[in-house]
């Protein structure tokens, strides 16, 4: 019995951080104004309250084979603002890979066609941030093949040692779908890691209707510390003392910048009997610094 009194009260709580955590309707966009945050300055945000392509004023687009042997080309034509969201999706299209060479055995050109694309964006050049509170509330598409994200990578310094922040991700781990919220840096031979996981059915298994909600990811990242939550969850703590490359450096001492993108396969999964398109949306992205 006390037990199941344990299970309730942290069920309950997790209940009420999260009707807390946002105050509208979380199957629809939010169209109310930022709130103001107590000891924080709103320094810069995005809304998506308008039509057309992302702000271009704050956003650039990767395009091609990126990274990861991930199976999507990205490219400018998936992400598009409409009805109070960023909508990225992940569409199943052939597309033919310009810098293709016969034989490579580099996945950017050994392959002559993608058979899906997506789109991936990102503030670097045009945005950037030492610290603050970072909120982004997105609806995220758990189809098996779907791999969207919430992540910073420092404006200085080779990756790993630019130092990388995953508020978000989404993708599959031996065939289980988890939700992560990750750390990266260097060390001597590598990357480290300070890797949490979430298994989706952690979530769903409470609200059945999860997957079709928005949820609110957030980053509090200041000298000391970076947390990362899930509707005020807390799901990561990092202290950047224990954050050092081999070099002395720490990469969260740097500005960073951040990226919002949809891959198809690799960690998402085999995509092949899923359902198209994939959507990625994002209702906000708010950046909040102390005043002082």
């Amino acid at each position: 019995m006390r037990c199941i009194k344990i299970f309730l009260s942290v069920y309950l709580s997790g209940c009420w951080l999260f009707l807390n955590a946002q105050s509208a309707d979380p199957h629809k966009p939010d169209f109310g104004n930022p709130p103001e945050i107590p000891g924080y300055k709103l320094v810069w945000n995005d809304e998506f309250n308008y039509s057309g392509k992302p702000d271009s004023t704050f956003w650039r687009y990767e395009t091609g084979f990126v990274r990861n042997q991930e199976l999507q080309w990205y490219t400018t034509e998936n992400a598009s603002v409409g009805d109070g969201v960023l909508l990225i999706e992940g569409r199943r299209e052939r597309m033919k890979n310009p810098g293709y060479e016969p034989g490579s055995d580099n996945y950017r050109s050994a392959r002559e066609y993608a058979e899906y694309t997506s789109s991936s964006i990102q503030t670097r050049g045009k945005k950037e941030w030492k610290f603050g509170r970072f909120e982004i509330r997105a609806r995220i598409d758990t189809t098996r093949g779907s791999w969207p994200a919430i992540w910073t990578l420092g404006t200085s310094g080779r990756w790993p040692a630019g130092g990388e922040i995953d508020i978000m991700e989404f993708y599959r781990r031996r065939d289980v779908p988890i939700i992560l919220a990750n750390v990266a840096w260097a060390r001597r031979g590598g990357t480290q890691w300070n890797e949490q996981i979430r298994v989706l059915e952690h979530f769903t298994a409470f609200d059945p209707d999860w997957v079709n909600k928005f949820h609110v990811w957030r980053m509090d990242w200041d000298s000391t510390s970076i947390k990362l939550y899930l509707d005020n969850v807390l799901l990561n703590t990092q202290i950047l003392s224990e954050s050092l490359n081999p070099d002395g450096t720490n990469p969260f001492l740097q500005p960073h910048y951040l990226l919002l993108n949809l891959a198809i396969g690799a960690a998402g999964g085999d995509p092949s009997d899923s359902p198209f398109p994939i959507k990625y949306e994002v209702d906000y992205v708010r950046v909040y610094q102390k005043e002082n």
